[in-house]
């Protein structure tokens, strides 16, 4: 598809944190945004259209993507640890989901998927940085039931029916990040003294990619852009390609807001010590880059982001 043309894409999640981005960064691109909410519009940005479904009701998901051109899967559930604690939920929504949406689609005669995947599927490689050759061993429910919707939807592809892009994002953040369980939410806590500490598991030298949330956005602008035809099926890493330590994130947090960031340290978890993308095929393929997450950026831009009241 070339870069220039406008197409009409329905956005699933685009209530959430990344969805909402997504929304916003289609419309940069001059494409005509629908979002698909579960209820009611939250955080979909004011002037785009919405229309609402159950991701697991095939018949009102066939009545939501009608008239569209292309789709952006990003519903889901996405806690690894309540995966733990609800597997088959987990596989119920990720899942099971996923092959409701491929059916309305199918009925509907939408031929174009971008759908949300995650990093963690690799696991914990010994290769690193993490390129898309590596073998998948995700490590929890969460991860497996993500690694078997991409399954399903590689097998539509392959029935020549569907032209799909799977983007495997590292760790999104900054700007308004809705889950305090995240770890820059939890250290912006503490230096605005909503928190008195910042629990840490070991001693803060587990190194992560964090991708901001407006480069995780574009890319899959990027992947609207260049999908394949019909048939085809693409998987990029999206990540930053940069390590940043726990240690790192506070000590820079101090610095920007001048407030010390009291750290509780627990015992180790069983926890990989590095994991860091290769996003060179998404550069090369997609004409993606990673413009705007350095740390600072994303510590900065999740700050401002705290004294702004939400969307209601």
């Amino acid at each position: 598809m070339p870069d220039n043309v406008s197409v009409r894409v329905l956005v699933t999640g685009a209530n959430g944190y990344l969805g909402s981005a997504v929304v916003e960064a289609l419309r940069s691109d001059g494409h005509d945004v629908v979002g698909l909410v579960h209820l009611a519009r939250t955080r979909v940005p004011h002037g785009v259209p919405v229309r609402a479904a159950d991701l697991l009701d095939t018949e009102a998901l066939t009545a939501a993507v009608q008239g569209v051109d292309a789709v952006c899967h990003l519903a889901g559930l996405t806690r690894v640890r309540e995966s733990f604690a609800d597997p088959l939920r987990y596989f119920e929504v990720n899942v099971g989901g996923t092959v409701a949406l491929l059916r309305a689609m199918a009925a509907a005669k939408v031929r174009k998927l971008v759908f949300a995947s995650t990093a963690s599927i690799y696991g914990t490689p010994e290769r690193q940085p993490m390129s898309e050759d590596l073998p998948d061993r995700p490590p929890h429910p969460y991860a497996v039931s993500k690694q078997a919707a991409e399954s399903v939807i590689a097998a539509q592809s392959a029935t020549g029916q569907l032209a799909a892009v799977v983007l495997r994002l590292f760790n999104i953040a900054g700007g308004a990040d809705p889950d305090p369980t995240r770890i820059v939410p939890r250290i912006l806590a503490v230096a605005a003294g909503d928190s008195p500490s910042l629990a840490i598991n070991g001693d803060g030298t587990a190194i992560r990619d964090y991708v901001h949330i407006d480069d995780a956005a574009t890319a899959f602008a990027a992947a609207i852009a260049h999908l394949p035809d019909p048939g085809a099926y693409r998987r990029y890493n999206i990540g930053s390609g940069s390590g940043t330590s726990v240690n790192e994130l506070v000590a820079e947090a101090a610095r920007l807001t001048g407030k010390s960031i009291a750290v509780e340290h627990h015992p180790a978890a069983p926890e990989p010590s590095r994991l860091v993308s290769d996003s060179s095929r998404a550069h090369r393929e997609l004409h993606w880059e990673a413009s705007t997450s350095d740390i600072t950026k994303i510590l900065r831009d999740g700050r401002a982001a705290q004294a702004v009241p939400p969307i209601s």
